[in-house]
């Protein structure tokens, strides 16, 4: 079923447009959670959901989201969350550790196994209050590296991972230039917290349209400097390296979606990755013209990629129902 994005209701100023945060979930009779979860590492990780206001309202499914670098959980990435849960699903997300309301040195990633341990606390926890629901995962950029990892190690607890500009190969556009990334292991290990000045930030390469940009810079929760320590940088070469090795093992069912003009994560890695996985239900979708961050194009593909996306997880969450698996042709 197709359904206005709230992206219409955006402005320059705030992704709730003229309204406060608060009217605009009552307007789209949304209820919204936020709390924190204390980790491992004894750190406190922020957490949301989103859910149908109606309480007799029967929920399809439960879609655990995970954001990107430099990103959040909140402000822009949260109007998807907002229109999945008007389609009837439960939506969860957190913050990264350094993004957002999380605790951590803001976008510094020198490991991304904490990252995903957080992520596999959260969601375990969230799956164990909805056991009878299918579960699925949607994963940007590198939340799409580490919803990779997740589902590589739990084989069968996912119903289908859907990936948006995943992070399986790094542009060289985006890349540190020769001969930094050459010398860049010893550099991480040597001034592992020095920020790469001469590489641009993600966002500047991430949304289409300028006003989306300056919106997502203008966020009240964003903690980045916009440029990738060299820990950081180091961290997503040997991520990508990682998926791209044992990605082949992957079963889960998954719709994989990039823009064709992505200069921030190339699209040759989301086809290698759709050309290796063993997963017998996988679909990928290039579209044409189009950068890393979906959200940040025209709000009228906005709106086409969504429905895209939710019309593939609502065909398998209501086959999982019937219990029937869906095999690509």
């Amino acid at each position: 079923m197709k359904m206005a994005h709230p992206i219409h209701e955006a402005n320059e100023n705030s992704p709730y447009g003229n309204l406060t945060k608060e009217q605009f979930y009552q307007k789209h009779k949304i209820s919204h959670k936020e709390s924190f979860m204390i980790n491992k590492q004894n750190m406190k990780i922020f957490t949301q959901s989103w859910q149908p206001a109606d309480s007799n309202s029967r929920l399809k499914g439960l879609i655990g989201m995970i954001h990107g670098y430099t990103s959040e959980s909140g402000w822009l990435a949260e109007l998807n969350a907002v229109a999945m849960a008007k389609s009837g699903f439960f939506v969860c997300a957190l913050d990264l550790q350094g993004h957002g309301f999380s605790e951590g040195s803001p976008d510094h990633v020198p490991d991304v196994h904490p990252l995903v341990q957080d992520c596999l606390q959260y969601f375990d926890s969230a799956r164990a209050q909805h056991p009878k629901l299918p579960h699925f995962l949607y994963g940007e950029s590198l939340g799409g590296a580490i919803s990779i990892l997740m589902c590589l190690q739990q084989k069968t607890a996912w119903k289908g991972l859907v990936l948006s500009g995943a992070m399986c190969e790094i542009s060289t556009k985006f890349k540190p230039v020769w001969p930094l990334e050459k010398f860049l292991p010893a550099v991480a290990l040597i001034v592992p917290n020095w920020r790469i000045s001469i590489t641009r930030p993600p966002i500047s390469q991430s949304c289409k349209e300028k006003w989306k940009r300056e919106l997502a810079e203008r966020s009240p929760n964003r903690r980045t400097s916009g440029k990738p320590t060299a820990a950081t940088a180091l961290q997503l070469l040997k991520v990508c390296e990682h998926v791209k090795r044992y990605c082949h093992e992957l079963e889960v069912p998954m719709l994989i979606m990039h823009g064709g003009d992505d200069t921030v994560c190339d699209p040759e890695g989301a086809k290698y990755l759709y050309e290796t996985a063993s997963s017998k239900d996988k679909t990928l979708e290039i579209f044409s013209g189009m950068w890393h961050l979906f959200i940040g194009e025209p709000n009228e593909s906005v709106e086409k990629i969504f429905n895209i996306m939710l019309s593939w997880i609502e065909v398998r969450a209501d086959l999982t129902k019937h219990n029937v698996q869906y095999v690509s042709p």
